[in-house]
């Protein structure tokens, strides 16, 4: 069985990197041969893998059989980053009304003082730091509701392309005024958690749901970036014209 496991991790986490770094072009059939022996897997966990990415929305069933890369519009993308928004927005109204659990209120803390550490860097930013720290703050946030089923379609929201809360970080030179974008998000993260903390559900989901549309300012950004950005972003290559 734990072989079986890792053989699937492998091939789902291979997968998914070819898929959203373009190794693809979008509504391109996808090889099962060529991929198999590529990622070193056999062909059974390959295709448990396109099932799963096909349940997330990265691939699309071909009628005559296998699976090929999806394709997106910006449209597409702004509204999987609006519902991203919506469900973490359900999760903060959810954990200030239930009241979030203590122990993970005290992580998040942490969490937000750690990012304020990396934004203040002697030598700039550590992006690195702040990319890791603001995915976790978020996972916290998911997991405050104490819901598993809001945790669980957020963590399936975020699996579409761009949809991430650290799609656009990794390429901060092409998102102006990078710095302050991070400094408000951080004032954001930080009002998230107090309104959290006094049991103000409809102010934190507000909140929330407001945060996320940051990531739609960046996707303007990109959007308008020109060629080559696409092999640089994860994702990107799948959105096509409107």
């Amino acid at each position: 069985m734990g072989d079986r496991s890792t053989q699937f991790d492998k091939a789902l986490m291979g997968l998914r990197t070819l898929v959203m770094t373009g190794a693809f072009e979008a509504n391109t059939r996808l090889p099962e041969v060529a991929l198999s022996e590529r990622l070193g897997i056999s062909r059974t966990p390959l295709r448990q893998a396109m099932d799963r990415l096909v349940a997330e929305g990265l691939l699309e069933r071909i009628a005559t059989g296998g699976a090929r890369v999806a394709s997106f519009t910006v449209d597409d993308i702004n509204d999987a980053i609006e519902l991203r928004g919506v469900i973490e927005g359900t999760a903060a109204r959810m954990a200030a009304e239930r009241g979030a659990d203590p122990l993970m209120m005290g992580e998040a803390e942490r969490t937000l003082a750690e990012i304020d550490t990396a934004l203040a860097a002697p030598d700039g930013i550590d992006l690195d730091a702040y990319v890791r720290l603001n995915a976790g703050f978020h996972s916290l946030l998911a997991r405050m509701a104490g819901s598993l089923i809001v945790q669980r379609e957020i963590e399936r929201v975020v699996q579409l392309p761009l949809a991430s809360p650290s799609s656009f970080l990794k390429e901060q030179e092409l998102i102006p005024n990078f710095r302050a974008s991070l400094t408000r998000a951080q004032w954001q993260h930080k009002a998230i958690l107090a309104a959290i903390r006094a049991r103000e559900g409809a102010r934190a989901e507000a909140l929330t749901r407001e945060h996320a549309r940051l990531a739609r300012e960046n996707l303007e950004h990109f959007a308008k970036a020109g060629p080559g950005v696409a092999t640089r972003v994860p994702g990107l290559s799948l959105v096509t014209p409107d």
